[in-house]
């Protein structure tokens, strides 16, 4: 990270390590086999910073689950390829998906409600407030009215994941402490230019630009497909003024925001930026694994 208060480690056990996770809706699940990696490194991030899905998946991982717990619920939660009519049925977590639904046919601002979304990562995060978690937590949402960025790291901690995953359009945006709270993408879809005071940066940026189906797009995928082309040009430019140590984006060649049922595909792509992560952790602080 280019700072004036960059002092390069001598050694990775000697280093505090930020860790940002960016937005990107089911292509956030992205950041598991990420997290996965670093465990396999023997390396915990000192900080996290997350926005959005990237905010959500970093709440879980601070309050103590491990990778592979975040993992084992994910899978309970979608249909794996290969799985037959017994398998599916037999999967309590796909009863969930309807539960979680609220929607929001009589209100402005989103389809969803998002408030039963929210109750359901209390029940997994297990913890009220960011004092609790185990690891410290930064989390990004946008004021609507003002266009600021709206940093979370102290208090109570739903408000924050709710606010953060208010994609425009989508979700019900949140009021909170006199502010009208939408999706930290918006202004921020990488949050590693929090973590200035890390030692060591990695960046994790899992957004991508509209496909191009020859079909004009609804109402609801244009308005995500802008928010993407949005988030890309904001993000690149925040990571031109300070570029993190290491940068991961995978190539998910058609993955959309919404695609949760194709979490093999989304996995599979993954693979190749974990490989870089080891590499480059293994070429600056000598590591194996």
């Amino acid at each position: 990270m280019k700072s004036l208060f960059f002092k390069k480690p001598a050694d990775l056990k000697d280093s505090k390590i930020g860790l940002a996770l960016g937005g990107g809706g089911a292509r956030g699940l992205t950041h598991i086999p990420v997290l996965q990696t670093l465990d396999d490194l023997g390396v915990q991030p000192a900080h996290i910073s997350g926005t959005s899905m990237g905010a959500i998946i970093g709440a879980i991982y601070a309050s103590g689950k491990t990778p592979q717990d975040i993992r084992e619920i994910v899978d309970s939660m979608v249909i794996l390829e290969g799985e037959g009519l017994k398998d599916i049925l037999q999967k309590r977590g796909l009863r969930k998906w309807f539960e979680l639904v609220d929607p929001n046919f009589f209100k402005k601002g989103g389809v969803i409600k998002g408030q039963k979304i929210a109750e359901f990562l209390q029940e997994i995060i297990g913890v009220d407030t960011f004092e609790e978690l185990n690891i410290p937590l930064t989390i990004i949402a946008t004021d609507f009215h003002t266009g600021e960025q709206v940093v979370f790291n102290s208090g109570p901690l739903m408000p924050a994941v709710r606010a953060s995953m208010s994609l425009p359009g989508l979700f019900e945006p949140v009021k909170y402490d006199g502010r009208l709270l939408i999706d930290g993408g918006v202004v921020n879809p990488v949050p590693h230019d929090l973590l200035l005071d890390m030692d060591f940066v990695i960046a994790v940026d899992v957004s991508d630009l509209p496909q191009a189906t020859g079909k004009v797009p609804g109402v609801t995928d244009a308005l995500m497909g802008a928010v993407e082309i949005m988030g890309r040009q904001i993000g690149d430019t925040r990571r031109a003024a300070c570029p993190p140590d290491i940068f991961l984006r995978p190539e998910f060649d058609g993955v959309e925001m919404t695609d949760f049922h194709r979490t093999k595909k989304i996995f599979a792509v993954t693979q190749p930026i974990c490989e870089q992560l080891k590499k480059e952790l293994s070429s600056k602080f000598g590591l194996s694994g």
